[in-house]
């Protein structure tokens, strides 16, 4: 067994037991290896992700989807070996809703077929529906007067910003982080040599944020007298952007069925009205809600400590099983989700005795606003805003995300968090010939480690490559099964198994930032 021990002062190679001497920083070089036979020779990832994604399908909080999604998971975790597992309620959430149908085409002046998904959270038509269109273009408050009188028994196609930005583009979809990106993005934020920007004047018309002012509109065409709105976002060659039409609360404001469209069709049809010429759509949405303020879930599974003095702290990892409907969700979080929980096979599959327990968590609710994190946090660790904490903050280590797409894992942000950067400095060396060497002190956000970060839990998320994340995936209708390279997948679920394992062995528990304001 060899064993990479680097202390304060000097780097040694033991051949005694890990993990003794307090302040050392050790990486286990046979555990290491053993990780990677696993990982790569028997990997499970990709059937995880298949099942999760191709099997159970999109995976919208509150949806049937995600309970079925729940319920597989936490059987998966179980045949395992897992301990503990469990689907844990964080909180109540809001309306339910699905979608069983969609139709839209253009039927004059000739009939062509639309590449649509309804807006979540809007309501369906009732069945099929034909009518005229009438262009509405708002990006001020001041555009929506001119449409009054003009759209009864009419499906609006709505533009809120300037069309015209999808054009041939000479850049790739996918692209992979450089080692010049990779080496900028290791620098601290501090070195900055760069000249402050300079700030653009405003408009002297009054503007509203995006929110208030689709309120205002949303009002306008029901007022109004409109039946059903068409709506599109960025995206080329069909790929699509989904998102809400509405709130999930269940005292949300009323608003009209809707579809987004893929940008080449909706670009048609404003050329066409713009020259004057008479357009009529035909649509059925069948979409229906719960009447119910539903109560939401994540799923728990355990791999128990065993130093009896350690076990009851935590080192935790998961990624957010939740998705938009578009598609299935696979990059979105379901290679996150898959990772993770290949990272647990592979450490219970090699039947590693970890010291402290390592608790894997997959969340519902992330892309609403990081609910199912947020929810546990509260219910195991305290009121935040209240400063009243529960014994269990002080017990988890360290927690490990991953939701930035389908590419391997390049690095580690460590959140400001200048403590942990050693640790991660030598965790990371055994991986330098898989393309994972860079540790930044950078922060990252919009991913459920916040919700650890806000506690003082060092809290972390991997450098990704992109791929197709933000040209392709993210949130689209394109978000399939196809976009996942294995090995990429691999990499990273070898990666994960390794840091968790590690940090589970530790005499102490990672360096932890203050509690923010």
């Amino acid at each position: 067994m060899k064993k990479l021990l680097v202390a304060a002062a000097a780097i040694a190679i033991s051949a005694s037991f890990a993990f003794k001497k307090k302040g050392d920083i050790e990486v286990d070089l046979d555990v290491i290896n053993r990780i990677k036979t696993e990982g790569f020779n028997n990997s499970r990832v990709m059937e995880t992700l298949w099942e999760m994604t191709e099997l159970n399908g999109p995976r919208l909080t509150g949806s049937a989807g995600m309970k079925k999604a729940e319920a597989w998971a936490k059987a998966k975790l179980e045949s395992w070996g897992l301990a503990n597992a469990a689907i844990e309620p964080w909180g109540t959430f809001g309306k339910g809703w699905e979608t069983s149908k969609c139709y839209v085409a253009m039927a004059t002046p000739y009939y062509q077929q639309m590449i649509a998904v309804p807006k979540a959270w809007t309501p369906g038509t009732n069945g099929l529906i034909k009518a005229e269109t009438y262009l509405v273009k708002v990006e001020e408050e001041e555009d929506l007067a001119q449409y009054k009188g003009k759209l009864n028994g009419r499906i609006a196609v709505l533009l809120t910003s300037t069309p015209g930005g999808n054009k041939a583009g000479f850049n790739p979809d996918a692209k992979r982080l450089t080692d010049e990106e990779l080496s900028h993005m290791g620098d601290d934020p501090h070195l900055n040599d760069e000249p402050a920007p300079v700030m653009k004047g405003r408009s002297d018309k009054k503007k509203l944020n995006a929110r208030e002012l689709r309120a205002k509109i949303n009002t306008l065409l029901r007022e109004e007298g409109a039946i059903a709105v068409l709506s599109g976002r960025r995206g080329t060659m069909g790929t699509l952007f989904t998102s809400n039409g509405a709130s999930y609360k269940m005292d949300a404001e009323p608003v009209l069925p809707e579809l987004e469209l893929g940008a080449e069709h909706m670009d048609r049809l404003v050329r066409l009205l713009d020259a004057g010429k008479e357009v009529k759509v035909e649509m059925e949405l069948n979409n229906t809600f719960s009447t119910t303020d539903s109560l939401e879930y994540n799923v728990v599974a355990e791999i128990p400590g065993t130093d009896k003095n350690l076990k009851a702290e935590l080192v935790m990892l998961g990624g957010h099983m939740d998705s938009w409907h578009g598609a299935t969700g696979v990059t979105d979080n379901g290679t996150g989700t898959a990772v993770m929980m290949e990272a647990v096979r592979i450490l219970k599959a090699l039947d590693l005795k970890p010291r402290r327990t390592i608790r894997v968590i997959l969340w519902s609710g992330e892309e609403q606003g990081l609910l199912g994190s947020r929810g546990y946090a509260k219910n195991h660790f305290g009121d935040l805003e209240k400063k009243e904490f529960k014994p269990e903050m002080e017990l988890v280590s360290a927690y490990y995300n991953l939701d930035n797409g389908a590419g391997k894992i390049r690095g580690i942000y460590l959140q400001g968090n200048d403590m942990a950067m050693p640790y991660f400095q030598q965790w990371f060396a055994p991986f330098e010939s898989l393309g994972a060497q860079t540790v930044t002190i950078r922060n990252t956000g919009g991913t459920d480690h916040l919700s650890f970060d806000a506690y003082g839990i060092p809290g972390f998320q991997f450098i990704q490559d992109p791929l197709e994340y933000g040209t392709r995936t993210h949130h689209t209708n394109m978000d399939t099964y196809e976009r996942a390279i294995p090995a990429d997948l691999m990499q990273a679920s070898v990666i994960v198994a390794s840091l968790v394992y590690h940090t589970a062995m530790l005499d102490e528990k990672l360096p932890r930032k203050p509690i923010k304001k």
